[in-house]
């Protein structure tokens, strides 16, 4: 190497101008952390749009009525809970009621925002509640009421149970275990002095009871016999209807009137999709749904009627 190349090396600029402008380097240093904390704060505001509202949200509570015992109703609805509070960004509870009077009194109380219940209770509670949507079990959309028997009970028309005992599920505020039942005896023309009636903690109880002949009828829906509850407890080949009511919509879904109508849209919509996808299937089988459809005030009508020849105003319960 010359000695004229090796000065032009050494005596040319440095590639490298911050090992020669130590105050121009520390001015790009900080125009960079600006730079970089104006970004941070950028995706921080957005995380905080972003995020769920649950934590600076009261929780939705979630009533369902029991027409099964408090632990398997929580175990059947717990996948659509967890659904629910995921979907909305919000804690949704379950309250499984122990009774149905319990059940009805929290009603009354507008104690759920979102209640899953009987016709009777939706008829009774539409002024607080707007109805959404409705079960579909076993791929129907409608129930009926009905009164079984035992097959060998020699029993074949609704006026022989004139003096008999007629176990009915629940209590008296039971849509298909108890008021469609009486509406039967009615149309046959007992009254209800003309029986005695008595009744189980829940509408399958009614049938088991029936089958160990602790009664000589049992008031119950018309598809409770085909339960799994049922089927597991009892030889359900040994039972029959006696008589069944006109179909009508299956059991509803409410909100509170007071909830914001896109959140009530929006569990709506969240509850009728549910057949949609592989997901929202499995959560309808634990609930033993097959499908949810939608509902609205005027597809109860036909159960006002008949809640109203059955129970008088003045029997009615508020």
């Amino acid at each position: 190497m010359s000695d004229r190349y090796a000065y032009t090396c050494a005596s040319s600029p440095s590639p490298l101008p911050f090992k020669r402008h130590p105050k121009h380097s520390s001015a790009i240093i900080i125009r960079w952390a600006g730079i970089f904390m104006l970004l941070l704060a950028s995706v921080l505001a957005d995380a905080l749009t972003l995020a769920p509202r649950a934590a600076t949200l009261e929780p939705l509570t979630l009533g369902v009525l029991p027409r099964r015992n408090a632990t398997l109703t929580t175990e059947l609805f717990a996948p659509l809970v967890n659904y629910l509070s995921t979907s909305l960004g919000r804690d949704v509870q379950l309250v499984a009621s122990k009774d149905f009077e319990s059940f009805h009194q929290d009603v009354e109380d507008g104690r759920f925002d979102i209640v899953h219940y009987n016709q009777y209770h939706y008829v009774h509670s539409s002024a607080q509640y707007r109805v959404i949507a409705h079960n579909e079990e076993f791929g129907r959309s409608t129930v009926a009421g009905a009164l079984y028997v035992k097959k060998d009970s020699g029993i074949t028309r609704v006026e022989q149970l004139r003096g008999k005992m007629i176990i009915f599920g629940g209590g008296k505020d039971a849509m298909m275990s108890y008021i469609l039942p009486q509406y039967l005896l009615l149309q046959a023309g007992l009254q209800p002095g003309d029986y005695q009636a008595v009744f189980a903690k829940s509408p399958p109880n009614s049938l088991i009871a029936l089958y160990y002949d602790q009664a000589q009828a049992s008031g119950a829906g018309d598809i409770l016999i085909d339960l799994k509850i049922v089927k597991d407890s009892v030889d359900t080949s040994q039972l029959t209807h006696l008589a069944i009511t006109e179909q009508l919509l299956h059991l509803p879904w409410a909100v509170l009137r007071t909830m914001p109508e896109d959140e009530a849209t929006r569990i709506q919509t969240l509850l009728t999709d549910l057949g949609a996808s592989p997901e929202g299937q499995a959560i309808l089988k634990q609930a033993q749904m097959t499908g949810i459809g939608i509902a609205n005030d005027e597809s109860y009508a036909p159960h006002r009627r008949i809640i109203e020849q059955v129970m008088p105003p003045r029997q009615v319960r508020h």
